[in-house]
C-alpha cells in the first residue's frame, strides 16, 4: 500500500523564501509610505512640533499675548544665507501678524530651496496657525539674488482656555533651508534664461 507521495523539502524552502521576500517588499513599501504619511498627520494635528495650516483666520484677539522667536538654519550643502529679518515679535493671541525671512544666494548657480520647519515647545505647535508661508512651495533663487520671504501667522486664543498651557510665553517658529532635487525643482529651473543659469554667453 502507497501513500501519497512526500512534498520535497525544497519545495517548502522556496515557498518560504518567497513568503520571506514578499513580506520585505511590503515592509518596504511601508516604510516608504509612513514619511508622507507621518507629515501629513503631523501637519494635521501639530503632533511632533508641526505648526498647523489654518483653513479659516476668523477668530477673535485677546489680551494674552505671547513671544514669537524666530530661527533660521540651513544644509551645509546649500550655498544660501537665510535668517529672519526680525528675531522676536509680540503678539497677542488670534492676532494676525506679517513677518519676514531673507535669504541669498551666494554661489554662482541658481538653486531652488526648501523649507521644513516645526515650533518649540512641541506643545504649543497645535495652537500655532500660519496663513501664508514660503514653506508651502519650492523657492528658486538666481546667483547673486536676495528674496523677502513672507510668513503671516497666528495663535489660537483657544490656547488660553486650557490651563495647561498657562505657562507658555515664548514660541519658537524654526526653520531649515535644503536644496531640492525633485522634479519641480528641474522644471523650475529648467525654465530660467541661460544668463540666469550661469550658462549664457
Amino acid at each position: 500500500m502507497s501513500g501519497s507521495p512526500a512534498k520535497k523539502p525544497v519545495d517548502r524552502n522556496a515557498r518560504l523564501a518567497w513568503t520571506m521576500v514578499a513580506v520585505a517588499g511590503g515592509m518596504l513599501g511601508l516604510a516608504y509610505a509612513a514619511v508622507p504619511l507621518y507629515q501629513a498627520f503631523c501637519k494635521a494635528t501639530g503632533f511632533a512640533g508641526t505648526p498647523l495650516i489654518a483653513q479659516s483666520d476668523d477668530h477673535p484677539v485677546i489680551a494674552r499675548t505671547v513671544e514669537v522667536r524666530f530661527d533660521s538654519n540651513t544644509d551645509p550643502n546649500l550655498p544660501w544665507r537665510f535668517e529672519p529679518v526680525q528675531r522676536e515679535v509680540k503678539v497677542h493671541l488670534g492676532e494676525q501678524k506679517l513677518v519676514f525671512f531673507r535669504a541669498t544666494n551666494v554661489s554662482q548657480r541658481p538653486i531652488v530651496g526648501t523649507a521644513t520647519y516645526n515650533v518649540t515647545p512641541e506643545s504649543s505647535a497645535q495652537w500655532f496657525n500660519k496663513l501664508q508661508c514660503f514653506c508651502f512651495t519650492e523657492q528658486v533663487l538666481k546667483p547673486g539674488q536676495s528674496v523677502d520671504m513672507p510668513v503671516l501667522f497666528f495663535v489660537d486664543p483657544d490656547m488660553d482656555k486650557d490651563r495647561r498651557y498657562d505657562n507658555i510665553r515664548t514660541i519658537t517658529l524654526s526653520y531649515t533651508f535644503y536644496e531640492s532635487k525633485t522634479e519641480r525643482a528641474k522644471t523650475l529651473l529648467g525654465g530660467l534664461p541661460a544668463k540666469d543659469t550661469g550658462k549664457g554667453g
